[in-house]
């Protein structure tokens, strides 16, 4: 049964007592822009409140990405100062909280491209099923991007610093076996079983007492603690939008060229 929408490109569908939240827009690697972002918080919020659900499932439309991250080509119009892009950074982390912050237990189903803000999205969720040959990581060193603190963190505590260090700074991007020996999936299929896995997986959460799974779940968030930075340190996230590098990086990335980086 589908569900209404405050975005046409982000579809939710019922099954039982699981919600399949689609991100649906294929020709663009289901990239993310400021609506979308603010779309994904209001289904994920009002998911949340469902207490008929059991289990969530976020995925991406077609077989060739879970989702390639932020649109960049959308970067200029919507990030374009730096007012805009705190903005944008505002939203951004409210749409990934509403992922962390469900009630419900959360699955990604990866299959394709899952990098840059799309691997974010996967790391806010409880569980991460991706296909042998998926594409994980996060590209934000190859526009000069600051990733933000609040992405980083979940990023660290699943893998420790070592392994952050080789996504965020190396820019290694991952396929199935790879991110799951890192300890970014939570199991690794083919290709052609990833949407029977990450489904059964939620079948399966949603035949347990469901008080107990939102227990656990929220007992598992709360005793990681809480993000050790302070709001100063938030706003200076923003500011690779003042650098030379960001903006060059942008147009190349427009124009379909390399982008030459000076640290400025």
């Amino acid at each position: 049964m589908n569900e209404t929408s405050p975005d046409p490109r982000l579809l939710v569908e019922r099954h039982g007592t699981i919600a399949v939240v689609s991100f649906n827009r294929p020709e663009a690697f289901n990239a993310f822009d400021l609506a979308m972002w603010r779309g994904l918080q209001t289904i994920m919020e009002r998911l949340s409140e469902d207490e008929s659900l059991r289990c969530v499932v976020l995925r991406g439309a077609g077989t060739k990405a879970f989702s390639a991250g932020a649109d960049i080509t959308a970067f200029p119009e919507e990030r374009g100062t730096r007012e805009r892009e705190e903005e944008y950074a505002h939203v951004l982390d409210a749409s990934m909280q509403s992922i962390r912050l469900c009630t419900h237990p959360v699955v990604a189903m990866i299959m394709g491209h899952c990098l840059g803000g799309g691997a974010g999205l996967a790391t806010m969720c409880d569980f991460r099923v991706g296909g042998e040959s998926i594409r994980f990581g996060i590209t934000a060193r190859n526009i000069g991007l600051w990733y933000p603190y609040a992405e980083i963190d979940p990023i660290i505590r699943m893998v420790g610093t070592g392994v952050a260090a080789e996504i965020l700074i190396e820019g290694r991007i991952f396929n199935g076996r790879e991110a799951y020996e890192k300890g970014l999936l939570s199991r690794v299929v083919a290709d052609t079983a990833v949407e029977h896995e990450a489904m059964a997986l939620a079948q399966r959460i949603s035949e347990g007492a469901p008080l107990s799974a939102r227990f656990h779940k929220a007992a598992i968030r709360r005793l990681r603690g809480p993000l050790p930075v302070t709001a100063e340190d938030e706003r200076a996230a923003s500011d690779f939008m003042e650098t030379e590098d960001f903006k060059n990086a942008c147009q190349a990335f427009i124009a379909k060229r390399k982008p030459v980086f000076t640290g400025r």
